[in-house]
């Protein structure tokens, strides 16, 4: 039989691998030359590993479904810049497991919020968020407030990500439950969100 383009789509099962082939190729072509370069496997300057109480905040984040309705990356495009500031870089989420990234916005994006409202702005947002943003959608998270953080779980946290590459010290991961005690996972989550974006605004 002539090996014809014709043939090739009237082959379903041919079809889907070749189209698999290809894109596999070119996957491989757009990713693989990211892992050596610095610009992607290296952290921008002065960047450090989350500290155990935005570490457990990023937890409540992740687990609140936040992700949901905030992105955290700003495209290099006017409008975004002008709006939420400097735009994301691969520099600073290589330690982030798994990145927050996103694209979903219901709520604007929040990866240069650091710094931008007071800690007690935050919580009143936390609380109700129509306290503050009369227009807002956001469901309100009063609990967080009441919610003790438990020291103990964010040492074996500490540890997991250390294996895949965080630089956390032995005596680092070994006082960390001690920065929780007495906190709730509203101060957590506050100190998380209050640290985001703020290597890139230093350098700038």
């Amino acid at each position: 039989m002539k090996f014809t383009h014709e043939w090739i789509e009237k082959n379903v099962w041919l079809l889907i691998g070749l189209v698999l082939l290809v894109i596999s190729f070119g996957g491989l072509v757009e990713i693989v030359p990211l892992f050596f370069q610095k610009s992607t496997t290296e952290p921008v300057a002065g960047l450090k590993p989350y500290s155990p109480l935005r570490l457990a905040g990023r937890d409540v984040y992740i687990r609140e479904g936040c992700y949901g309705c905030h992105s955290q990356m700003i495209r290099p495009f006017r409008a975004e810049t002008e709006r939420y500031g400097h735009h994301s870089v691969a520099g600073e989420s290589v330690y982030e497991h798994p990145f927050q990234w996103g694209s979903k916005r219901t709520g604007p994006d929040l990866a240069r919020v650091g710094g931008r409202y007071s800690d007690e702005w935050h919580r009143t947002h936390l609380d109700n968020p129509r306290d503050v943003v009369p227009e807002s959608n956001m469901p309100g998270y009063p609990w967080l407030a009441r919610t003790k953080l438990i020291p103990g779980e964010i040492m074996p946290k500490m540890r997991a990500l250390k294996r895949v590459g965080v630089p956390y010290t032995d005596e680092e991961i070994a006082l960390a439950p001690q920065d929780l005690v007495d906190k709730t996972e509203q101060d957590a989550l506050v100190a998380y969100l209050q640290g985001l974006g703020t290597q890139i605004k230093t350098r700038n």
